[in-house]
């Protein structure tokens, strides 16, 4: 990951509708700094027109009021305060930037319910919860009875929370089995294991039997109404057809 810090100084003169100024940054793809880099751009409507970059150790200039600058400011007391920012501003700062953003890793908070109740008509439905974190990059998944679930899942990309922080869910669709246990599990930067929450709602042999009891009472009364409805109609009164001879 490449970290740039940036200072941006303006002069603008709108009247004339001319734009004036300087970007100091400070970039490097490593936390010992060990490739740092000190640029600093002096634009003319958004323009570049001179800069010092601590790579080259000097101005270069790229428009004839640049290259005329750059001559003048290298062999003047600019080109040394310029080489002295790459420690003084760069080195400084970006320490700091390591330590409390790219470095930051804040454990997430996981929450484990149900959702949706199984019935005989549809599945149950779980939703795993992780929020309160950072960094962004994380993974949620599914194990039943130990193994991983391939299918039935729906997550949610990471979420903004707005505060540097980052929320996201997941919902589990299954069919409930007497004795089975299912778990999410979250792994993040901010642990070395993967947090594993166990669903303390699984379904024992009495909720199945309930299940059960409850879906058979159900298709047993649409067989006591199909077979009501048949009797009523073959015993009400119709017309009577009448034979001539």
């Amino acid at each position: 990951m490449i970290l740039i810090l940036q200072l941006l100084l303006a002069l603008s003169l709108r009247a004339d509708g001319y734009n004036h100024y300087r970007v100091k940054d400070c970039v490097s793809s490593s936390s010992d700094l060990s490739d740092l880099e000190f640029i600093d751009t002096i634009y003319f409507n958004k323009d570049p027109y001179i800069r010092f970059n601590s790579t080259v150790g000097e101005f270069v200039g790229f428009t004839e009021l640049g290259v005329k600058n750059a001559e003048r400011w290298n062999k003047g007391p600019e080109v040394v305060q310029e080489r002295a920012e790459v420690d003084r501003y760069c080195r400084h700062n970006l320490p700091l930037y390591y330590s409390h953003i790219l470095d930051k890793a804040v454990k997430p908070k996981i929450r484990l319910r149900l959702e949706k109740h199984a019935s005989s008509s549809h599945p149950a439905m779980l939703m795993c919860s992780a929020y309160g974190y950072y960094p962004p990059a994380i993974y949620v998944y599914w194990l039943r009875d130990g193994k991983k679930v391939t299918g039935d899942v729906v997550s949610t990309e990471e979420m903004r929370d707005g505060n540097w922080y980052y929320q996201i869910h997941s919902h589990l669709e299954y069919t409930p089995t007497s004795g089975e246990k299912i778990s999410c599990v979250v792994e993040h930067d901010s642990s070395k294991e993967p947090i594993i929450i166990d669903w303390e709602g699984s379904f024992t042999d009495s909720d199945m039997n309930k299940i059960i009891v409850g879906a058979s009472g159900f298709v047993l009364g649409i067989i006591l109404s199909t077979a009501g409805f048949i009797y009523y109609k073959k015993t009400s009164p119709g017309q009577t057809l009448i034979q001539q001879t």
